[in-house]
């Protein structure tokens, strides 16, 4: 094993005459599996030196004469939290001394203390209620802070600040700036005058047949696609049918406009006909039958009869008996829906009498047996029912804007060349198909296949279709894993077997809906794996500097001591008699020994790091007045006028004696850390309690400070070793952490 340090960093070749810098103020936490706010305390300047320090950003390849000094421009703020809030801007438009802030149509003038120390972020202290009792003072996060900062440089500042004529502006920006005002001011005046118009939209047969099986499958049409027309509100209707004369060329006694209406059951269907006295009025007096007050959108079906030569005619008298149904025609060979057309027919007649016609209408046979459904609802769930050929349409409670959909009753029959045999299968795999992108867990940022599935499918459905895609015969051995939609990675905790219902409840993460799965071949089936608990411990040589990190899979009901024997059959140990132990490892703290009976089912090696090495001979044999303690390494950092202290490295035992001084055990911490004595020597010794660092002297007998045994957590004890963090870092992935060891790592899975 060989390393060499190494450093890492970006230099600049040049900067920009305008800097715009992104704070990060929001971010993907991996432990609460979400988007998280940074409200932290982030100071800035108002001009900005980056040739401080003889250019340490910039390349050796920079132009040294050009001086990058900036000057803050503006300051962009967020108010609020991670799902919301609020932006606004401090800016100095000249760069004078003069802040302002634009908060959306509202701008005022603001100093430099609002602009700037404002907008740090951090924490604020509320004033004293009574100033003169020793309370101490409430602090509260400040929601509101910086979330980027431009600064322009100095010597460019004339050029970016300036006055702006129209002949600086490029040709062709000139000319999309003008397109897009003269397209602001329609926009406007359309706004201004909206009161005074009404937008009809009018959808034909046309639509319906150029829509149904293609853009929408339920209902009858969608009407944000069909022609629409800007009338005045007082034109007369009948004078709004001249203009549709001229647009389609249907004569104005031709047409007869139905108003359409939702119904309860969220379907919107065609209702009823206009009257000659609501023709006769103005289009502002018309109104949707489902709609309580004058609507500034009109919706209508226009009903076009067409003669024996394809011309339109006059459309049928309707009676209260008379019923207008709409007719579509599914294949289940081809999988395909269509719209063929629309009838009337006598709410006292049957079904059997219209056959010839549907038949007809569908290009078969005259005598060819249809099944006929009726097209109920689609929302939340579809509901299509079958139609008794025999009973009246009044008995089968069918009115007017009803859908009837067919087939050929033969086609039902053939169920193995169909996926989808009748209209019901085939408008639930509609509503419900979707598109699976199935990813490997191990390169989680491509597509490896994807499967056209229903929402429907249960978990059984899904995983024999991603086998039957791999070629893999037991489809219990795939495992699939979730999608977070925020991190666009997947969740840390796979899909148990048989934990979820339905497809449905795959792709869901919080209120969003994704279409990626992870998936993993496993070496035994999910069931059996699901009884076997899995944990990952980073086995520490005594005297290699190595680290090795073990898959231990084991029966849930097994023991610490379980891992440690089985661990023992993989490992390289000092002495064939050694003894191990098991250690919980967070942020460079050991916060447990495990005991050898505990039960692995609860331990949890997703946040923090099992370590697991060999118990030294000293600690085996512990007099009556020694001490086994904690040496952590640490160094001290400022942050927001505060020290704190930062841990790092490998945490471990160390047993004391009686009166034994710091000096004595330099020596061993040294000797068992082999460090060198040109760098041992600038290394500081401290006992830390409550995170509080008290400095120690070689005379000082160290025992007298470790009164306390088995401390952990906000009362924890440790002797420190400060000195800087300048041991090779290098990640593994034991855990979702990726927490660094200074040692060599080898991974056996």
């Amino acid at each position: 094993w060989l390393f060499q340090d190494a450093k890492k960093g970006v230099l600049f070749i040049d900067f920009p005459p305008v800097l715009q810098l992104q704070l990060k103020r929001f971010e993907y936490d991996f432990m609460r599996d979400t988007m998280v706010k940074i409200n932290d305390r982030y100071e800035f300047p108002l001009q900005l030196d980056l040739d401080r320090e003889d250019g340490k950003y910039l390349s050796p390849d920079a132009d040294r004469s050009v001086r990058n000094l900036y000057t803050l421009h503006s300051v962009l703020v967020h108010s609020g939290g991670v799902h919301g809030g609020h932006y606004y801007a401090f800016i100095r438009p000249t760069l004078s001394e003069q802040w302002y802030k634009f908060d959306d149509e509202r701008v005022t003038k603001e100093d430099n203390k609002r602009a700037l120390e404002e907008q740090y972020g951090g924490e604020e202290e509320l004033p004293q209620t009574n100033p003169g009792f020793n309370n101490t003072p409430f602090k509260f996060t400040k929601y509101s802070n910086a979330y980027m900062l431009v600064y322009i440089r100095e010597s460019d500042k004339d050029k970016i600040i300036c006055n702006v004529d129209e002949k600086d502006i490029a040709a062709h920006l000139r000319e999309r700036l003008k397109k897009e005002q003269e397209e602001k001011e329609h926009k406007k005046k359309e706004k201004a005058e909206a009161h005074l118009y009404t937008i009809i939209k009018v959808a034909r047969d046309e639509e319906l047949k150029e829509q149904i099986g293609k853009d929408i499958y339920f209902d009858l049409v969608d009407h944000d696609k069909v022609r629409s027309f800007r009338v005045q509100k007082q034109t007369s209707f009948n004078l709004f049918k001249e203009e549709v004369a001229k647009e389609y060329g249907i004569p104005v006694q031709f047409q007869r406009y139905w108003l359409w209406a939702k119904r309860q059951n969220h379907t919107y269907r065609p209702n009823r006909p206009l009257t000659h006295i609501e023709e006769a009025q103005s289009v502002g007096q018309l109104r949707e039958v489902s709609n309580k007050v004058h609507n500034a959108e009109l919706k209508l079906f226009l009903e076009v009869e067409l003669g024996m030569d394809s011309r339109p005619i006059a459309p049928p008298d309707k009676t209260k008996d008379d019923i207008l149904l709409f007719f579509k025609l599914y294949d289940p060979e081809k999988e395909e829906l269509r719209y063929v057309g629309r009838l009337f027919v006598k709410c006292t007649g049957k079904p059997l009498e219209i056959l010839t016609r549907l038949n007809e209408m569908a290009g078969y046979d005259p005598e060819e047996d249809i099944a006929l459904y009726e097209e109920i609802k689609f929302e939340p769930n579809v509901m299509c029912e079958p139609i008794d050929k025999k009973v009246t349409f009044r008995t089968s409670q069918l009115e007017d804007g009803d859908i009837i959909c067919f087939q050929k009753a033969s086609s039902m029959d053939s169920e193995e060349n169909a996926r989808y045999p009748d209209v019901p299968s085939y408008l639930e795999y509609v509503h419900n198909r979707q598109v699976v992108h199935f990813r490997s867990l191990d390169r989680p940022k491509e597509d490896d296949f994807f499967l056209e599935m229903s929402r429907l499918f249960t978990y059984d459905d899904v995983v024999e279709r991603v086998a039957q895609q791999l070629g893999l015969d037991d489809p219990s051995k795939i495992r699939l894993t979730p999608h977070n939609c925020y991190s666009q990675q997947p969740k840390p905790q796979p899909i148990k077997y048989r934990g979820v219902e339905h497809l449905s409840d795959m792709l869901v993460h919080y209120n969003q809906t994704s279409d990626i799965l992870y998936y993993e071949v496993l070496d035994i089936p999910l069931p059996e794996l699901q009884g076997l608990k899995t944990l990952k411990v980073a086995f520490h040589h005594a005297t290699k500097e190595e680290v090795v990190i073990h898959t231990i899979r084991l029966p849930k009901q097994s023991t610490v001591g379980d891992v440690l024997d089985d661990l023992k059959t993989k490992v390289e140990l000092s002495d064939p008699e050694a003894e191990l132990r098991l250690l919980e490892v967070f942020y460079h703290k050991i916060y447990k020994v495990f005991p050898p009976n505990e039960k692995i089912e609860s331990i949890n090696d997703q946040y923090w790091t099992l370590r697991a090495e060999e118990i030294p001979e000293e600690e085996k044999n512990l007099g009556s007045h020694d001490r086994l303690i904690h040496v952590y390494h640490f160094n001290k950092e400022t942050a927001q006028n505060q020290m704190q202290i930062q841990n790092f490295g490998e945490p471990f035992f160390l047993v004391i004696h009686e009166g034994e001084t710091l000096d004595e055990i330099k020596v061993r911490i040294q000797k068992k850390l082999q460090v060198p004595d040109d760098e041992f020597c600038k290394w500081k010794f401290a006992f830390l309690s409550l995170g509080r660092p008290e400095y120690l002297q070689d005379s000082d007998v160290v025992s007298s400070r470790f009164q306390r045994r088995d401390v952990y957590g906000a009362w924890e004890q440790y002797l420190g070793l400060e000195h800087t963090d300048n041991a090779p870092k290098r990640s593994y992935a034991v855990n979702q952490n990726r927490h660094t060891f200074e040692k060599p790592v080898k991974i056996y899975n």
